[in-house]
């Protein structure tokens, strides 16, 4: 009798989950973005006119946490792993793209999608075939195996198909080389493809492939502050004219890892700013579309960003905000010019005082590698933004849920059990 009873309850679990089983996956992953990023934005998105520190698009949505250690005892994890944890819920080592401790592949929750008749996408500011989109369409024992990883895009057949319907992002470098030329088997299979961003809208079908840089894509903050939103914006366009049996995207803010790596802040939140212009337009669109859900969260943390500094109690963002270039453009601006101070005080809002200019002046002479250390050591400690490594940190990840089957993603759980809850509603459509 016991045996019929649990029987009974597993069926009726079983039921209710395929009851909430969305339509539409839309899976953001912030790359880098631990809690000390989205709280540093919430700062620095801030009204200072007003008593009250505004919302952002991030606490709007928060369910839980998330762990992110790999397959072994070091704590702190590479994207590579814990895209693949995220993509198939399964640990695995550092550097691994899709595949396990033996380096067997894993199947992505993309894949399964795929099997399921469901459309599938991947948008990045990075290149496409960076660790984190890599680990939904890709199998390598190495995530520094660009150019094999881009093969996969084609060779990587799922029930005979190219596994990827609509890929935006960076990495012309690794689709045409002399070796081979992907973009023309793309094209051959169909794809409609561009190279050029300012032609983004003209991108009216899938499949389709726009990359649109060598590799990643220049900074939010040098160049188009808005590049992953528009993006987004396009991708949801063409995912919705397409959905007739679900869809699903992964859409990674990368750069926000490269900015943290770099330990440059101003850098960071305009990579954050672009991510949650995303994050709105997908929020959007789960509000008009019920029958999707938006999962939101990061991989690990980067730089071990801390908000307050040198024993004080503060931390400047309006000092963030008033920095016009990241610290690369800068360092580029610097050597080539003798008037470091016309540079500065049109790009920050920090005196040029004899120090800085003693500082600065003395780095250029060591070299390019010096001045860029010396530009955001001037900027953090103005700005009392403190770091401890120019890697990834082992902290807890944010969650965030918005749409059907949010409530799923509430409290502390493994950065599996997101993956295997996503792969649970794709595989009960």
């Amino acid at each position: 009798m016991k045996k019929h009873i649990s029987l009974l309850a597993l069926l009726c679990s079983a039921s209710a989950y395929a009851e909430q089983a969305p339509k539409n996956i839309i899976y953001m992953i912030g790359d880098g973005m631990g809690p000390a990023y989205t709280t540093a934005y919430r700062y620095f998105k801030d009204d200072p006119s007003t008593k009250e520190i505004e919302s952002t698009v991030f606490d709007t949505m928060l369910t839980g946490m998330a762990h992110t250690y790999p397959d072994d005892h070091t704590y702190v994890t590479d994207s590579a792993a814990s895209a693949t944890a995220l993509s198939s819920g399964h640990k695995s080592y550092n550097g691994a793209i899709a595949v396990d401790t033996d380096k067997k592949p894993l199947k992505t929750m993309l894949e399964i999608a795929k099997q399921q008749g469901m459309i599938t996408a991947l948008v990045a500011t990075s290149q496409i075939n960076h660790a984190t989109p890599a680990s939904f369409a890709a199998h390598n024992e190495s995530r520094r195996n660009y150019d094999e990883i881009a093969d996969d895009y084609i060779d990587n057949k799922i029930a005979g198909k190219l596994p990827v319907d609509l890929m935006l992002g960076g990495g012309t470098k690794y689709y045409i080389r002399e070796d081979r030329n992907l973009v023309a088997e793309f094209k051959q299979a169909g794809y409609q493809y561009s190279d050029d961003f300012a032609a983004l809208k003209d991108i009216k079908q899938i499949p389709a492939l726009g990359l649109f840089a060598p590799v990643g894509l220049d900074f939010a903050l040098d160049k188009n502050p808005t590049r992953l939103a528009q993006m987004t914006d396009k991708a949801l366009e063409l995912l919705d004219k397409n959905k007739k049996d679900g869809f699903f995207v992964m859409i990674e803010g990368s750069q926000i890892d490269w900015c943290g790596h770099a330990n440059d802040i101003a850098c960071a939140m305009a990579e954050m700013d672009d991510f949650a212009k995303s994050i709105e337009q997908a929020k959007a669109y789960v509000d008009n579309n019920p029958d999707t859900l938006l999962v939101i969260t990061a991989d690990h943390s980067t730089g071990g960003l801390t908000l307050g500094a040198h024993g004080q109690y503060k931390w400047e963002a309006e000092v963030v905000k008033g920095v016009k270039a990241t610290a690369v453009k800068l360092t580029e601006q610097m050597l080539a010019s003798d008037d470091l101070k016309a540079i500065w005080t049109a790009n920050t809002t920090i005196d040029y005082t004899p120090e800085n200019q003693a500082k600065l002046e003395q780095a250029k002479k060591l070299g390019d590698k010096a001045l860029n250390l010396a530009i955001k050591d001037i900027i953090s400690n103005a700005s009392f933004t403190g770091w401890t490594t120019g890697g990834h940190t082992a902290i807890d990840v944010q969650v965030f849920a918005h749409g059907k089957g949010a409530e799923h993603f509430i409290g502390s759980q493994n950065n599996t059990d997101i993956a295997n809850k996503l792969i649970g509603f794709i595989k009960e459509k």
